[in-house]
């Protein structure tokens, strides 16, 4: 029976990898909505269920949690129960620039709000871009 910390870190964890995901997800109605998406197994999840994830209450069956791993790209072991020992090279490290990100809702409107720009300010945002993941696309 997991202890109420553990409950808790795995709360966090959850959020961290909610987080750094693509899609957008607006809290617990969100997570169960899209989590019963990609889940096969015979029970849907509620948003109650969510929340319960979400506030440190309880902690999904391994089913679900291999579900929630496979989406948010992170590995199972450190989502159920963290990084080993104190160290944090198990902490999921942002894509790497050339990686795909899945297009969302939120990336086509700002792609949208970008290609609106003049091209002055497109070249602005590029640079931009640039800086913070490098000239690799540029030639």
């Amino acid at each position: 029976m997991p202890t109420p910390e553990e409950k808790a870190a795995f709360a966090e964890r959850l959020k961290f990898a909610m987080k750094r995901a693509p899609e957008k997800l607006r809290g617990s109605t969100d997570l169960a909505n899209r989590f019963n998406l990609r889940h096969h197994g015979e029970h849907p999840v509620s948003p109650q269920t969510a929340h319960k994830w979400l506030s440190g209450r309880t902690i999904p069956t391994h089913d679900k949690l291999e579900t929630l791993a496979k989406w948010f790209d992170v590995d199972l072991h450190w989502l159920h129960y963290g990084p080993p020992g104190n160290t944090a090279s198990s902490v999921p490290r942002p894509r790497k620039p050339d990686e795909k990100y899945p297009l969302s809702e939120e990336t086509l409107e700002l792609a949208s709000k970008i290609e609106s720009l003049s091209p002055h300010h497109r070249y602005l945002v590029q640079e931009l871009v640039a800086q913070f993941y490098g000239d690799a696309d540029k030639n």
